[in-house]
């Protein structure tokens, strides 16, 4: 009987309990439906969608007259779809052919059981448009944008390169990254249970909006002259490298940067060097590849050598510490401390005034008014002429000045950083500088940038820069003008001259560490017309062989640049 009983109580709380787990369930059901029910119709319409992404075209980029020098080639991506293939045989064998690849590796592709699956990207838009003419089932072929460079190698390291997802990596590229870029579309298809396109239903399309354009200071023809004098000069010299740089002193504008050896933009991961890939580790490779990459103009720091005596001059002039009819003596040598420190002349130059001292170049002169000018003064100088800074140039990656802390500084390292010697500067802060003092005397702020364009041509953004700040006086500007036509005139930069016209400028010839390697870095820096500056070049040849003074090597690459392209500026003879 207590059995019983006891099996009866034991039913009752099973039923009671399965009764209130149905009534749950019934409750949640109900739930659910009524009061969820577009939460979960939106999930069970999202499993039928499907969505692809519409890449925008990139915005171009031109130079100061409107000649493209970036812009965009359709290409296609070739993806297909496992759950809507129906003759897998087909379509491995007709892809493989068609984009020439390896016949097992689309078979894994077309096989993996996704909902979409990438079989090649920037394929020629030729051969898209064949495959999307097969109407093979399951594979789609969508357009797509490739960035395109028509000139190839042209100011290489200046524009840079997009990657594969159409991303600046380098240059002009990278900095300008958010006007260029665009916004990507998309394409949103509805499949049903198997995965299979619905062709009742109408596709949504979000538009993709493409990029701006923007224009930029360099002009196409001055760049491509540039970059031909710097081949030819590299050649016969059998040099490691050449930079050439023209700009105008007034605003900044660059119009030309010249890297040679360039690489082609349109194939950025090939190696220019020679050297076999194959034989390479990851590492090295991309080292090799930075390396190709890298501007050195802007990258890269040097001694400036004797260019850099314009900054020297212009300081101890305006500091008064030094007059243009002071005279000086050079026996061919200056002995600072325990140093004998040489001029390049071993003869030495004799009895000669300060104007005769720059026309000769003569070290001895700039140590004794670098002496004169001393550390705290000289280095006051550095940091007012913008040197301990960087240009600001709208590029990525620029180097800092390389420079003696000011405690460090005694007697014998301010008589050698007096002629450009035991500190480095980048060779665009060095044209940045020169600019500055020979325009008048403003600090300028180097630049490609001028403005965004948007699809119709009209200015989205104008790009502005700072005026600069006074950094000399204007007399010793006029006075450094003067001073720097002698030296093309009459002095050491006379391969720099073009008839008809004023010129002024700098040579320099400095040895690279260690001294003992027996490498030196030529260069000349000059402008036009010395009066009124309008244009201003530097020339830098990294290991020349033979002959390496800049005014022998160097100051001819400017002074033929100046002369093709004064008549195209307007500079008239006079």
């Amino acid at each position: 009987m207590k059995n019983k009983t006891y099996n009866k109580k034991k039913m009752l709380v099973v039923f009671v309990g399965a009764a209130a787990i149905i009534l749950g369930l019934v409750g949640r059901l109900v739930y659910l439906m009524v009061f969820d029910a577009e939460y979960y119709q939106k999930k069970a319409e999202d499993l039928h969608e499907r969505e692809r992404e519409i890449k925008a075209a990139r915005g171009e980029i031109v130079d100061r007259n409107g000649t493209v020098l970036a812009t965009n080639k359709t290409v296609c991506t070739i993806s297909v779809i496992h759950s809507q293939i129906t003759d897998p045989k087909r379509v491995i064998t007709a892809l493989s052919e068609a984009l020439s690849m390896d016949e097992e590796t689309v078979r894994t592709k077309v096989e993996k059981i996704s909902s979409m699956e990438r079989i090649k990207t920037n394929v020629e838009k030729e051969t898209g448009d064949a495959i999307r003419n097969m109407e093979l089932d399951g594979v789609k072929v969508d357009e797509d944008f490739k960035r395109y460079y028509p000139y190839d190698e042209l100011a290489s390291k200046v524009l840079g390169f997009t990657g594969g997802d159409n991303q600046g990596i380098i240059g002009l590229e990278v900095k300008y990254e958010e006007y260029l870029k665009g916004k990507n579309g998309t394409i949103l298809t509805t499949t049903d249970a198997r995965g299979i396109e619905l062709d009742a239903v109408a596709e949504d399309r979000i538009e993709p909006v493409a990029g701006n354009t923007l224009q930029i200071s360099l002009d196409y023809n001055i760049q491509m002259y540039a970059q031909q004098m710097a081949e030819k000069v590299m050649e016969e010299k059998q040099a490691d490298k050449v930079a050439v740089m023209l700009m105008n002193p007034q605003n900044g504008e660059i119009l030309a940067m010249v890297n040679v050896p360039e690489f082609n933009l349109n194939d950025p991961f090939t190696l220019n060097t020679g050297a076999d890939e194959g034989t390479l580790s990851d590492e090295a490779l991309q080292e090799e590849l930075n390396q190709m990459w890298r501007n050195g103009c802007i990258n890269d720091t040097y001694e400036p050598g004797s260019v850099f005596k314009v900054v020297t001059a212009t300081a101890c002039l305006e500091e008064k510490v030094v007059s243009l009819s002071d005279n000086f003596s050079c026996p061919g040598y200056r002995i600072v401390e325990d140093r004998k420190i040489r001029c390049h002349k071993v003869g030495g130059h004799g009895s000669e005034t300060f104007t005769q001292g720059i026309q000769n170049s003569c070290n001895p002169v700039f140590i004794d008014i670098g002496l004169r000018l001393g550390a705290d003064r000289f280095c006051d100088y550095f940091e007012q002429l913008g040197l301990l800074g960087m240009t600001g140039v709208d590029l990525p990656g620029e180097a800092s000045t390389i420079m003696h802390k000011k405690e460090n500084i005694g007697l014998v390292e301010l008589a050698t950083m007096s002629f450009g010697q035991s500190f480095q500067v980048t060779p665009m802060q060095m044209a940045a500088t020169v600019g500055s003092i020979i325009n008048g005397g403003t600090r300028i702020t180097p630049h490609f940038g001028v403005r965004v364009l948007d699809d119709g041509g009209n200015v989205a953004e104008e790009f502005s820069y700072d005026a600069g700040n006074r950094i000399v006086s204007k007399e010793t500007s006029e006075t450094m003008q003067m001073l720097l036509e002698s030296v093309v005139s009459e002095g050491g930069g006379k391969n720099a001259q073009v008839e008809g016209y004023r010129i002024g400028g700098k040579t320099a010839t400095s040895q690279t560490l260690p001294r003992s390697a027996n490498k030196y870095i030529s260069s000349f820096i000059g402008f036009a017309p010395a009066d009124n500056p309008q244009i201003l070049g530097m020339c830098v040849i990294y290991n020349p062989q033979g002959v390496y003074y800049g005014g022998t090597i160097a100051a001819p690459v400017i002074g033929n640049i100046f002369e093709n392209i004064f008549p195209y500026l307007g500079i008239e003879k006079e």
